[in-house]
């Protein structure tokens, strides 16, 4: 599993009992990988999977391929598209 240092960095501010509801998002991720929605256009290949933490709608995106799951970014809808578009290009 591949950590994107976007994520890193977001995953650093969760608190302990948002951290754990993570978790949980990403085991059910690593159980079925194609769980999450598929995108296409500017960001065909990748997926979003979208769970609650603390009630608030959260988007993960991700790509996997049969080795490896690489987790991108998280965040809430609000410009999640956008900053993913921005770290795909780079």
């Amino acid at each position: 599993m591949y950590l994107s240092p976007v994520f890193g960095r977001k995953i650093k501010k969760l608190k302990k009992q948002e951290k754990k509801e993570l978790d949980d998002a990403v085991l059910d991720i690593i159980n079925d990988p194609s769980i999450g929605e598929v995108k296409a256009g500017d960001l065909t290949g990748v997926l979003v999977h979208k769970f609650k933490i603390n009630k608030h709608l959260t988007l993960l995106s991700y790509t996997f391929d049969s080795t490896e799951i690489n987790l991108l970014t998280i965040g809430s809808h609000e410009n999640f598209y956008r900053d993913l578009k921005k770290y795909k290009r780079a």
